[in-house]
């Protein structure tokens, strides 16, 4: 079994400690180990460093060697630019179907938190072993949703079909990826719908195959640039036919129109929490609502609901009568907000570009 990683991200709504050079999946977020660190850490012992591939831009290449030196060179897939998930999953599903067509392959993402690791190897074991049996499938890893969010995709649960090990298996009814609010508040209260976390077990056949059918000009192009992988000319190929492709989500491209009984679903709680903006790195740490979430020196007094973060060792941050507030202190910006307007974090660093504050991005 393999597992792919992908860790091309930009991150924006984690600015100011993210940025377009450093993205969110490569900072301490959590601890002492970037998110893309803990992303491999938790694979193992199950999987070996060569079974463990990243796909991730060119420009991150170095960095991630810094982090993950035992991942070998040749495991990395490397998009030229960025053309959002689709193209990026069927670059390395085209590349590994010439390599072991058949054999299950976890994709999953670099920039989560999962606290229940025992679980979720196990779930990846089970899934991989599913689908030695039948490699014409996909399994979904889903999880129970804490809360209705509009922010994740979420899959229609059916029936029961199997159990093994205490974990179940479900039947696959279809997907939605990011409904509207009211939308999200109907799934949440049906029951009958998890979180959809992007992780899958499949076959890079059964994959490559489903780009050939729902986005036959995607696999044309991608097929172009699998044709000369190995090649030397690889690289001038891959980079002129990928700037053509269309940005296209995979849920939509791909997982929204595969057939149901192709599928299936593990629906459990790992602990898992996408890490993507400050709020939701509040709601992955704390033990319990309204606890502060501090990193390094911090003084409080009279403070509820807040999460600092101070990157500076020789700079004391004290917080005096706070209520629901972001402070992220790096060495060159300090962010405050409420923390209902960490929305609009994203907005304001892209108002940035062209200006003085450019090179903070």
């Amino acid at each position: 079994m393999k597992a792919i990683i992908f860790a091309g991200g930009a991150g924006t709504r984690l600015w100011p400690l993210s940025r377009k050079k450093s993205p969110k999946q490569f900072e301490r977020i959590i601890g002492d180990k970037s998110t893309l660190q803990l992303a491999v850490e938790r694979l193992q012992p199950d999987f070996s460093p060569k079974d463990i591939y990243i796909s991730t831009n060119t420009s991150y290449k170095a960095m991630i060697q810094s982090q993950l030196p035992e991942i070998p060179d040749e495991n990395y897939f490397l998009e030229p630019e960025k053309k959002d998930v689709g193209p990026a999953i069927a670059l390395v599903m085209g590349i590994l179907e010439k390599k072991f067509p058949h054999e299950p392959v976890a994709i999953l993402w670099s920039d989560h938190l999962v606290k229940e690791v025992n679980l979720f190897r196990k779930i990846l074991l089970l899934a991989g072993e599913h689908v030695e049996k039948k490699p014409e499938s996909i399994v979904f890893i889903a999880h129970k949703p804490r809360f209705a969010s509009a922010n994740l995709g979420y899959i229609h649960i059916g029936k029961k079909s199997h159990e093994k090990e205490l974990v179940s298996f479900y039947s696959f009814e279809g997907c939605k990826y990011r409904p509207d609010e009211k939308t999200a508040e109907q799934y949440f209260k049906s029951g009958n719908y998890a979180w959809n976390l992007g992780y899958f077990v499949t076959t890079p056949h059964f994959i490559w195959k489903a780009f050939e059918r729902f986005e036959p000009e995607l696999y044309k192009t991608i097929h172009t640039i699998v044709s000369a992988y190995g090649k030397k000319e690889y690289n001038a190929i891959l980079k002129k036919e990928y700037t053509t492709v269309e940005k296209v989500n995979f849920d939509n491209a791909i997982l929204e129109k595969i057939e149901k009984e192709s599928a299936s679903v593990i629906v459990e709680d790992i602990g898992w929490s996408d890490i993507g903006a400050w709020e939701a790195v509040k709601e992955a740490m704390e033990q319990y609502p309204y606890e502060n979430i501090i990193r390094g020196r911090v003084y409080l007094e009279h403070v509820r609901d807040t999460l600092i973060y101070n990157y500076e060792d020789k700079k004391l941050i004290v917080g005096i009568d706070l209520d629901e507030h972001i402070i992220v202190n790096t060495k060159d910006v300090l962010l405050i907000a409420k923390k209902s307007s960490v929305g609009k974090i994203k907005t304001l660093v892209e108002n940035f570009e062209g200006t003085e504050n450019e090179e903070l991005t």
